[in-house]
């Protein structure tokens, strides 16, 4: 397994952060998204699963984004990330299950995030946005 080149938390952060933006912006495929999230040790994944949650919840996610992430994400609807987004209020566990779950609860994570995060680009952010990770540069190195 592959793990971040430095053991500084603030630049892992950083890295989920520019991975999941750039899914939700269509710079990285979801695919591409989830094969650098395999390739983290499981305590890492668990890491991502928090931050991306706490990313959902900032992006204000309503019962029709959690639908139409899960829809997007390739998981089942019966899949227990899938059932735990869509509840009214989303449950944000993804972390607490089992490590046999994580991929499923990062492509469903990631996938509702990019259908809120676009959608609040698109109202409120649109044509005067400040927020840096909205700002993307257009061509990004993939791994």
């Amino acid at each position: 397994m592959t793990e971040p080149s430095s053991d500084d938390g603030g630049t892992f952060r950083r890295e989920t952060d520019r991975v999941v933006n750039e899914i939700a912006q269509g710079l990285r495929t979801l695919d591409a998204g989830v094969g650098w999230f395999s390739g983290l040790a499981p305590t890492r994944q668990q890491e991502v699963l928090r931050e991306v949650a706490g990313y959902a919840m900032q992006a204000h996610i309503t019962a029709a984004d959690g639908r139409a992430g899960v829809a997007r994400s390739g998981v089942k609807p019966t899949a227990n990330p899938s059932v735990m987004i869509c509840m009214d209020p989303p449950r944000y566990g993804f972390a607490g299950l089992p490590p046999a779950e994580y991929v499923k609860a990062f492509r469903v994570l990631v996938s509702v995030f990019a259908v809120a995060d676009t959608r609040r680009r698109e109202t409120y952010c649109k044509g005067a946005c400040g927020h840096a990770w909205h700002n993307l540069p257009t061509a990004t190195e993939q791994p």
